[in-house]
Order: C-alpha cells, then sequence, then structure tokens
C-alpha cells in the first residue's frame, strides 16, 4: 500500500494550495451563478481537482532519483505494449485457475496481476461519477468514454515521453491495455453513478433554490463583502495607475487625493450611471438601493462613500501625523515620538479589531444584520 501513498500525500498537498488560490474566485462564482454557498456544488467542484491530481500522481510518482534513466535500464528494454488484452494472459500466467476449483479464484484475486487490472479500472471510475453529475443524461456515456480514453491517452503519453522529456528513458510503460481499462473504468463508473449521487441534493434542487433567492431578492452578507472586496482592489489598482501619471510629486497627499478619486468614482459615480451598480456589485450581480424607495439614490450612495472613506481617511491622517513627528527634529516632539507611534499603531489595531469583529458579526447573522456603511447610509443590497 505505501506506493501508493506518497503520491496521494503529494497531491493532498499540492491540492491545499490550489484550493487556497480557487477559494474566492470560486466563492465569487458561487454566489454570481445561485446566490448562495451550496456546500454540495463546493464539495464536488473540489473534490474533483483533488482527485485529477491523485489520479495524476498516482500515474507518475516517485519519480527516478535521476535524470539518465537510460542507465538504469537494459539495452533491449521494450518501453511500449501495443497488444491489447495482454492483461489477461499475465492474469492466467501467475495465477492459473481450476475452474471445478473455487479456491483457485481467490488466488487469482490477490495476484499481482489481478490487482494491478483492478486498479487501472478503479483509477478512472470516479471520472465517469463526476462526469454523470456534470451532463446529468444517461445518453451522454459516450462522452464519458471519449473523456476516460482522453485522460488515459494523456497519463500514456506523459510515461511514454519521459515526464515530458525531461528523463532521457521512459520509467514506465505504454500499455495499450492500460487504455482499455481506464476508459472501461470512466464508462462503469458513469453507469453506476446514481448510487453515489443520490447522498448529495441534485443539480435541479440547488438550481430550485437558487430561483427561490432570486425571487425573495436575497443577498447574503458574503456576497456583499466579495463585492466590496473587488471594488477595493478596483480603488487600489485606478490608485497605482493614476500614480503613475505623477511620480515627480508623488507624496502622502497625492496618495491620499488619488485614492479619494478613485472612491469617488468606484462608490459614487459608477454606481449613479449603473443604476446603483459597483463594478463589484454588478460583477455578483445585485445593486445597492434605498431601503425607502428601493430605487438607487444619489444621496444614499454618497452617504455609503463617505462611511467606507472615513475609517481610511482616519488611519490615513494618523500615519502622516506619525511619519511627520518621526522626521521632524524638534527637541520638543522627542520624548512624545516612541509614545505618539505606539498610540497610533494601537489605533490602528483597534480600528481593524473592530472592522474585522463587526464584519464577523454580519456574516454569521445570516443576512439579519447589515453592513454599518449600508446602516449609516439607508442603503440595501436588492437583486431585483
Amino acid at each position: 500500500m505505501s506506493p501508493y501513498v506518497f503520491p496521494v500525500q503529494t497531491a493532498f498537498f499540492i491540492f491545499v494550495i490550489t484550493a487556497m488560490f480557487l477559494l474566492v474566485p470560486w466563492l465569487i462564482y458561487g454566489y454570481r451563478k445561485d446566490g448562495f454557498f451550496s456546500w454540495s456544488r463546493f464539495g464536488i467542484s473540489f473534490s474533483f481537482i483533488f482527485y485529477l491530481l491523485a489520479a495524476y500522481c498516482l500515474v507518475i510518482l516517485p519519480f527516478p532519483t535521476t535524470r539518465n534513466t537510460c542507465a538504469q535500464q537494459a539495452a533491449d528494454t521494450v518501453y511500449y505494449n501495443l497488444a491489447p488484452f495482454t492483461f489477461v494472459k499475465d492474469i492466467m500466467k501467475e495465477t492459473p485457475i481450476v475452474w471445478s476449483q473455487p479456491s483457485s479464484y481467490i488466488g487469482m484475486i490477490q495476484g499481482r496481476a489481478f490487482l494491478q487490472v483492478l486498479f487501472n479500472v478503479m483509477l478512472l471510475m470516479p471520472l465517469g461519477v463526476y462526469i454523470r453529475y456534470f451532463w446529468q443524461k444517461r445518453s451522454h456515456w459516450k462522452q464519458a468514454l471519449l473523456s476516460g480514453f482522453g485522460l488515459s491517452l494523456f497519463f500514456e503519453i506523459t510515461q511514454i515521453t519521459g515526464f515530458y522529456g525531461f528523463y532521457d528513458c521512459p520509467y514506465r510503460l505504454f500499455d495499450v491495455d492500460d487504455l482499455l481499462l481506464n476508459s472501461s473504468g470512466t464508462v462503469l463508473g458513469f453507469l453506476t453513478a446514481p448510487i453515489v449521487l443520490a447522498l448529495f441534493p441534485s443539480r435541479a434542487s440547488i438550481e430550485a433554490k437558487s430561483e427561490q433567492i432570486m425571487e425573495q431578492n436575497k443577498v447574503y452578507p458574503v456576497a456583499q463583502l466579495l463585492a466590496l472586496i473587488i471594488d477595493s482592489v478596483v480603488v487600489v489598482f485606478a490608485t497605482n495607475l493614476m500614480s503613475i501619471f505623477n511620480l515627480n510629486h508623488t507624496n502622502a497627499m497625492t496618495n491620499m487625493l488619488n485614492t479619494m478619486i478613485a472612491m469617488l468614482f468606484v462608490f459614487f459615480f459608477i454606481p449613479s450611471l449603473k443604476e446603483g451598480k459597483t463594478p463589484g456589485s454588478a460583477l455578483m450581480r445585485f445593486r445597492y438601493t434605498d431601503r425607502k424607495t428601493g430605487e438607487p439614490s444619489s444621496t444614499s450612495l454618497f452617504k455609503r462613500l463617505l462611511a467606507l472613506y472615513a475609517p481610511w481617511l482616519f488611519v490615513s491622517i494618523a500615519q502622516m501625523i506619525n511619519e511627520y513627528a518621526l522626521i521632524n527634529e524638534n527637541a520638543m516632539l522627542q520624548p512624545f515620538k516612541i509614545w505618539l507611534s505606539v498610540g497610533i499603531v494601537g489605533l490602528n489595531v483597534l480600528i481593524l479589531l473592530v472592522l474585522f469583529i463587526h464584519v464577523m458579526v454580519v456574516l454569521f447573522s445570516r443576512g439579519k444584520r447589515a453592513f454599518y456603511c449600508d446602516m449609516v447610509s439607508n442603503t440595501k443590497a436588492s437583486r431585483k
């Protein structure tokens, strides 16, 4: 079992790193598409990524200890098998079966050749299950067959090329039987998928819940937070872009002015012209409206801008004061510099802590609470 443990462990390590980068894009995709976070869709999709990584690692790992693999092999080594059903001969040769003696069947099942066949069939069975979930209809078994054959062929090419030419000679065999068994396993997984998929909510039920959320005009806090993060990224990008054009005059005041202009455009001018949609909320498919009228309001949008701008402005001014005090050589300020720096750092930490707690409270309220900027401006997120 140990030859399989290391590849799976490696795949899991790569998966964790990959998942960290894919989590936020997945949240954006999920809330944009469904309007809510579907644990089943998340689990199936991310487990599919892990499965592909695990299957790939099982095929290529462990790597040889040297690139000169030719030196470790005989000169007449054959790197491929193009004769189909050779695995049948291997099984019969390794563990002869006496049909009148059922006990000989057990020996065959425990034999290395049979277990190798079983591994090749099971390797791509999960692929068939995933394809059945994504494509639903049983008539798509041909797509499952082609997908299994294509992925298996990719694995075999990886082996016959010595990991795409990295090693001097192939370190594993290109076997046409692997193509047959892997493809058969994919189709078998596709046909038996309903047994496994019965444990998960169907795609139809997820789509029905999504339609219900749209009708109820619900926008969950996570979607609003994602929109705010996207808007903040746009603000940072716009601020840096404006800084390029005034490199000769870059200072704290200039950066503050650039940020103010960027926030004014992102949080006020754009939503005022686009029916209450900021770049982030447009991507997440909702807009900001006045709680009383149900329509976008310039007054509410401007109040929301001020609510978002105020904490940033306060922190920026505090940092400017700190920087000024540090570079000032006035003897009267010397005894207070350390305490001023400690106080400003503590104040920044306190503001960030309060905002973090506020965000967590809103997220776990499941829509019962609103973010402070929406409460102050009397705005709400709406899908209509």
